[in-house]
């Protein structure tokens, strides 16, 4: 019997996924996995997490990727890095992205800048998807805006929302499942296990987190039984 597993913000974590993968869900050809976005930054292997997520996809595990607002920031660092014409001035796109961890990315490329970044990892990052719609939930990378008629058209509230309540009439009465914000694991226990009170269901236990009581643990949650499996950073 197949399972379906989705994994939030592996943020540059790659031992921490692959043992994950391996050894807890023990991810077979016939188990669906969902990743939530933000493959990159704050941890130390962001270049190794998408090498092993191109392998599992490569030897045709079924894993899905959505893109998170880490990737978005990598991606227009990238092109604005490619762009710029006064060599050595640095442009606001790359400011904004080493705010945020990009230098951990950039070395474990092993490259000082953006544009240095091989091609088809930004080509990787540019075909993950804003959103999945399965028949029971909606997963995106951080959630939706529910302002608009249609919030499957704002790709950038998906990557990069902090705040939304949940439009049952423009979700197809489905709910949310997101990464994006780092929670303490009780809350994200509460909200599974108290599903009826809840119109989401948040999964980041902010894994590159390492000296908060509650935090640092990178999470697989699987939506028919309600399992949770939880793999403390091998990493950092």
């Amino acid at each position: 019997m197949s399972s379906r597993w989705i994994v939030p913000d592996v943020h540059g974590c790659a031992k921490t996924l692959q043992v994950l993968v391996e050894r807890q869900l023990c991810l077979g050809k016939y188990d669906k996995l969902y990743l939530l976005g933000d493959y990159i930054d704050r941890g130390p292997d962001g270049k190794g997490v998408i090498d092993y997520i191109m392998h599992l996809q490569k030897e045709e595990y079924e894993v899905f990727c959505i893109k998170g607002n880490h990737e978005d920031l990598c991606i227009n660092a990238f092109e604005a890095d490619q762009k710029k014409k006064l060599f050595g001035a640095k442009h606001t796109e790359q400011k904004e992205w080493e705010a945020v961890g990009a230098a951990a990315t950039l070395k474990s490329f092993g490259v000082k800048h953006p544009r240095e970044i091989p091609q088809n990892y930004i080509d990787w990052m540019k075909n993950c998807l804003p959103y999945i719609e399965l028949e029971d939930y909606i997963l995106v990378h951080a959630g939706m805006n529910f302002d608009v008629e249609n919030p499957f058209e704002d790709e950038h509230s998906m990557m990069w929302t902090r705040r939304f309540k949940v439009d049952y009439d423009k979700t197809h009465g489905k709910k949310i499942i997101h990464g994006h914000i780092p929670v303490d694991y009780s809350f994200i226990d509460l909200v599974i296990n108290q599903n009826d009170n809840y119109d989401f269901i948040v999964l980041d236990n902010g894994i590159f987190v390492t000296d908060k009581p509650g935090l640092g643990n990178l999470l697989a949650y699987n939506p028919d039984t309600k399992q949770v499996m939880a793999q403390s950073n091998m990493d950092m």
